[in-house]
C-alpha cells in the first residue's frame, strides 16, 4: 500500500492539518493536524477562562482547569474545522492564494495553541484534578507536531515555511535531463519505479524526484530552528522530545520501546533483504548488486524502496501458481474509484459497523482533477470534526489503491465513532493505533475473500501458493518495517542538534544503510535534500505510527480471529462479516483518545503491551522457506 496511510493528521494535534495519511505510504488525516485558534495578539484569541481572570489570580482551582479544559475544546474543535477546511482547499486546488490562505489560518492556530498551552502550565500543581481534566491538559500539552514561538513575527514565519514546504512537494516535477522533455509528477515517476526493470531508467526516475527537494533544504533548517524554539517555550528539549512524548510514556522510554519492537522483527527482515538481494542480482547482475553490500534504493520498485511489492514478480517463489494478478482483474472488470471504495465500504459494514455518510460520497476527492494541481497523496479527513468524513486519493483500479482505500476508510470509522467526544479526545489512542485499525482488516482481504468478490480466480492451495501470497504480503508489510522506524530517527536526530545542518544528507543515508541495508545508487551530496522528497518531511508529519502500525495490525488481528472464533493458522483468518469481532473492535474506537493507549489496546487484545509476536506467527511459514533458500547465501550488509 504504497504508503499506508497516513490523514487526519492522526497524530494528536499536528502542526499543519495534514490530512493523515492513512498508509506508510499514505498521508496524513484532517483530524487536529493543527491546533488552529485566534491570533494570539486579539484578546479573544486566549483560552475563554483565562480572559476572565485579573493579571494577578488567586491560586487556580480543579474548578478552574476543569472549565480551561472544557473551553480549550470547544476552541479547538471550531479553530481545527476552519485550519481543516483551508488545508482540504489547499490539498485540492494548490496555488499561491490558497497556500497563503491556508498558512495564515495556521499561523491562527499555531498562536492560540501555542498560548493555550502556556496558560495550561498554571494547572499544574493543583490538587484534586479529575480524570478528564488531567488528560485533556497533558493531551494539549503535546497538542501540536509543530509548536510555534510565541513571537508573533516568528510564528508567522513558521507557518509560511510549512505551506511552502508542502507545496513545493506537491508541485515537484521532472522535465527531464535538460529540463525540456516531457514533466512527469510523483505518480507518473512511480509508475516508472514500479513497471520498469531498466537499470537506467529507474535511475533516471529516481534521481529526477529526488531533485525535487533541494530547494527545501534552507526552508527546512530554519523550520527545524523555529519549531524548537517553540517545543522549548513549553518545556521540551526540542520538537522531537515532544513528539515521542505523545505515547503516555516518558520520551527516552519510548524510544527504548521503538527500538525493542524493532529488535523482533528484524530477524525476519533481514531474512527477506537476502533473499530479494540475490533475486536483483540475478535481474541486473552482481556488479551492481553485490552481496553483503546494500541494496541500490532505485532497484525495489518505489520511489523510497519503503515498500518492495511492486517487483514480486522478479522474487516470486514458485511461478505458475494460481494468478495473484487483482490488478488485472480490476481492470478487466471495468472498476472504477466509486466502486473501489464501495467495496472497502461494504468490508466494514458487514462488521455490522455503520455505512459512511452520504457527504462522504459528495465531498470526496477520489481521482485527479484535469484541470488543478493537487495532492494525490492518500489521506482520510472529518473536515469539520463533527462526522465530515471525505478520504483524497487519486485513485487508479489496482490492488495497491484497493488496499490503501481500506487503510484510509479505517482512519474514516474511526472519526466516526469518536467525533462525539470533546475535540482533544478526537484522535487515536496513539498515532500507531489510527494507522493499523484499516490494515488490521487489510489481513482479512485473504484469497478466498477475493475469489468471493470475484478479483481472484482460484484460491492458491498448497505450500507453494501460501508462500508466494506470504512472499508477495512480506514485500509490503515486512520490508516497510526499517523505513517506518528511520524516517523519525532522522528527525529525532536532527531536531536534537545530534546532526548539524551540513551533515543532512549523510546523516539520511548512513540511517538507510543501517537499519534498510539500501544505499543512494548514485553519488549524494549536501547540495541534495533527499529527505524531503518524501512527502512526511516537507509536511511535518510524524512517521513512527506506521512503525508501530504495521506491528500493530498483526496483534489487532490476531485478538480480532479470536474474538470471531477462528481455529487455526493467523494467515488464513478473514473476520469478514463476522459481528462479534465488529463489537470488539467498535468498543476501542469509540475510546479515541480519551484513555492512555494500553487501556485501548487491552479493549481490543486484552494485552497492555505492544508486540510483535503476532506478526512473525503470521509469517512463519515464510520465514522457514527464506532460511533455506538463504543457505549459502552472503547475508547481511
Amino acid at each position: 500500500m504504497n504508503s499506508t496511510s497516513p490523514v487526519k493528521s492522526l497524530l494528536r494535534a499536528a502542526l499543519v492539518v495534514v490530512p493523515l495519511i492513512a498508509t506508510p505510504g499514505c498521508a496524513p488525516s484532517a483530524h487536529g493536524n493543527t491546533a488552529a485558534g485566534a491570533p494570539e495578539a486579539t484578546p479573544a484569541s486566549a483560552p475563554a477562562a483565562e480572559q476572565q481572570k485579573p493579571a494577578a489570580a488567586a491560586q487556580p482551582t480543579a474548578e478552574d482547569a476543569r472549565q480551561f479544559a472544557t473551553r480549550v475544546n470547544e476552541d479547538l474543535k471550531r479553530l481545527w474545522t476552519r485550519q481543516a477546511t483551508a488545508e482540504w482547499i489547499k490539498n485540492t486546488y494548490i496555488t499561491d492564494d490558497t497556500e497563503r490562505n491556508a498558512a495564515l489560518v495556521n499561523e491562527e492556530v499555531l498562536g492560540y495553541v501555542n498560548q493555550a498551552i502556556k496558560e495550561a502550565a498554571r494547572f499544574k500543581d493543583v490538587q484534586g484534578l479529575d480524570a478528564d481534566t488531567a488528560r485533556t491538559l497533558h493531551l494539549l500539552r503535546v497538542s501540536s507536531s509543530l509548536p510555534a514561538p510565541s513571537d508573533a513575527q516568528k510564528r508567522a514565519e513558521l507557518a509560511g515555511i510549512a505551506a511552502k514546504l508542502e507545496g513545493l512537494y506537491g508541485k515537484g516535477k521532472y522535465c527531464g535531463k535538460d529540463g525540456k522533455g516531457q514533466c512527469k509528477d510523483l505518480g507518473e515517476l512511480s509508475d516508472v519505479m514500479a513497471k520498469s526493470r531498466n537499470y537506467d531508467e529507474l535511475l533516471e526516475a529516481w534521481t529526477g524526484w529526488h531533485a525535487i527537494s533541494q530547494p527545501m533544504r534552507p526552508l527546512y533548517q530554519r523550520l527545524v530552528q523555529l519549531s524548537n524554539e517553540g517545543a522549548q517555550e513549553i518545556g521540551f528539549t526540542d520538537t522531537g522530545a515532544l513528539w515521542r512524548s505523545n505515547y503516555d510514556m516518558p520520551p527516552e522510554a519510548f524510544e527504548q520501546e521503538a527500538q525493542r519492537l524493532w529488535g523482533q522483527v528484524k530477524p525476519l527482515y533481514d531474512d527477506l533483504h537476502c533473499y530479494v538481494r540475490a533475486r536483483l542480482a540475478k535481474q541486473y547482475g552482481e556488479d551492481k548488486v553485490p552481496a553483503g553490500r546494500p541494496i541500490p534504493a532505485h532497484l525495489l520498485g518505489n520511489m523510497w524502496a519503503q515498500e518492495w511489492n511492486n517487483i514480486y514478480n522478479l522474487v516470486e517463489p514458485y511461478k505458475g501458481q494460481p494468478s495473484l494478478d487483482v490488478d488485472s482483474e480490476l481492470k478487466r472488470q471495468n472498476y472504477d474509484a466509486i466502486r473501489m471504495v464501495k467495496m472497502g465500504e461494504s468490508f466494514f459494514t458487514s462488521l455490522g459497523l455503520k455505512p459512511l455518510p452520504q457527504t462522504f460520497w459528495e465531498r470526496s476527492q477520489f481521482t485527479k482533477p484535469r484541470d488543478r494541481e493537487v495532492v494525490c497523496h492518500a489521506s482520510a479527513w472529518d473536515v469539520t470534526y463533527n462526522n465530515d468524513l471525505r478520504i483524497k486519493m487519486c485513485i487508479k483500479p489496482t490492488e495497491e489503491d484497493l488496499v490503501t482505500i481500506h487503510h484510509e476508510l479505517g482512519h474514516n470509522y474511526y472519526y466516526t465513532y469518536y467525533y462525539k467526544l470533546p475535540a482533544l479526545y478526537q484522535a487515536g489512542a496513539h498515532d500507531g493505533f489510527h494507522e493499523a485499525v484499516g490494515d488490521a482488516l487489510t489481513l482479512s482481504i485473504t484469497p478466498g475473500y477475493l475469489k468471493q468478490v470475484g478479483l481472484l480466480k482460484e484460491v492458491p492451495k498448497g505450500d507453494k501458493g501460501l508462500i508466494n501470497l506470504q512472499m508477495k504480503d512480506a514485500m509490503e508489510k515486512v520490508a516497510f518495517l526499517p523505513f517506518g522506524l528511520l524516517v523519525d530517527q532522522w528527525r529525532w536526530e536532527v531536531l536534537s542538534g545530534r546532526v548539524k545542518p551540513e551533515d543532512y544528507n549523510k546523516a539520511w543515508w548512513a540511517l538507510r544503510e543501517k537499519y534498510q541495508g539500501v544505499r543512494a545508487p548514485v553519488e549524494r551530496s549536501e547540495n541534495d535534500f533527499d529527505p524531503g522528497a518524501k512527502y512526511h518531511v516537507p509536511a511535518n508529519v510524524p512517521y513512527t505510527r506506521y512503525f508501530l502500525a504495521r506491528i500493530l495490525q498483526f496483534q489487532f488481528h490476531r485478538a480480532l480471529c479470536q474474538a470471531a472464533g477462528q481455529k487455526g493458522a493467523l494467515h488464513e483468518c478473514s473476520i469478514y462479516g463476522n459481528k462479534e469481532a465488529g463489537q470488539r473492535l467498535q468498543a476501542m474506537l469509540e475510546m479515541g483518545a480519551s484513555k492512555p493507549w494500553p487501556d485501548a489496546l487491552q479493549a481490543l487484545t486484552g494485552q497492555r503491551d505492544m508486540d510483535a509476536s503476532a506478526m512473525l506467527e503470521y509469517f512463519a511459514p515464510l520465514r522457514t522457506w527464506l532460511q533455506e533458500q538463504n543457505k549459502g547465501q552472503k547475508c547481511g550488509w
